[in-house]
């Protein structure tokens, strides 16, 4: 059981750090990507779609993490409680600016929120990179620190970027189009995006190596009702993300709600 709540722990964080990654870094990549709010608006429409569905993800390992492993949860949460607000923070600034940007027509406005949104995604991108290097580099129940901690923080958050900008170059067009695609390289959007999709689902499994997952699980009753309870509902969330996925595969042409 403990090795199942393990494999379910890093697929949720794999699985949002992939799918959420990408939305994050379109985010980040806001003002590059769109140079007047008609560019902007169509830039956050190519993730409207998928932001919501994506941080479900998170919630579902989040979960996992604090049912199946709640002494490292304990320690991991209060050693890196700094780095955790600022994720929530961040998280809650972006997804704030992302909802408010349709509910006015005023140009400061749009570029109240568009800040709001790449701020937002750059304070997410930035804590996730600085929590996976107190895990990685150093002790995960204290904050990271350190020149090595920083270059890991930093490489994360390039990661970010780069996952976001292969994204955008598979749904966007027009100008948008051309800016993220002169940024994928030779391989183009899908390719960089698979190499990106791959590095971004190889943190948590390296992070999760470095952790006791087997030493810290919960008790042999408490796996027991919570594992397979999880495994139940995994193919659903993963039918629901495919489909998700098929429905909106194509580019995206015009503005959405957001």
């Amino acid at each position: 059981m403990e090795t199942l709540a393990a494999a379910l722990l890093g697929l949720f964080t794999a699985g949002y750090l992939v799918l959420g990654g990408a939305d994050l870094g379109v985010g980040m990549l806001l003002p590059r990507l769109g140079r007047d709010g008609s560019e902007r608006r169509l830039v956050l429409a190519a993730i409207a779609p998928f932001f919501l569905g994506n941080e479900v993800w998170l919630v579902a390992a989040a979960g996992v993490f604090i049912g199946c492993f709640p002494a490292l949860e304990g320690d991991l949460f209060s050693g890196q409680f700094a780095v955790l607000v600022a994720l929530l923070t961040g998280w809650i600034v972006r997804d704030a600016g992302l909802w408010w940007r349709g509910r006015a027509a005023h140009r400061a406005w749009h570029a109240l929120c568009d800040g709001m949104v790449t701020a937002g995604s750059w304070a997410a991108a930035l804590s996730w990179g600085w929590l996976l290097a107190g895990v990685l580099t150093g002790d995960p129940a204290e904050p990271a620190g350190g020149p090595a901690a920083a270059l890991t923080a930093l490489g994360v958050t390039a990661l970010f970027a780069a996952h976001g900008v292969a994204f955008a170059a598979l749904r966007l067009t027009g100008p948008p189009y051309e800016r993220a695609r002169r940024h994928t390289g030779r391989t183009g959007g899908p390719g960089t995006f698979t190499l990106t999709s791959a590095a971004m689902a190889a943190l948590p499994l390296a992070a999760g190596a470095r952790l006791p997952l087997a030493d810290t699980a919960a008790q042999g009753p408490v796996l027991g009702l919570l594992v397979p309870a999880l495994l139940a509902v995994t193919p659903l969330l993963l039918a629901a993300q495919v489909w998700l996925w098929w429905t909106f595969r194509g580019r995206v042409t015009g503005p959405s709600y957001l």
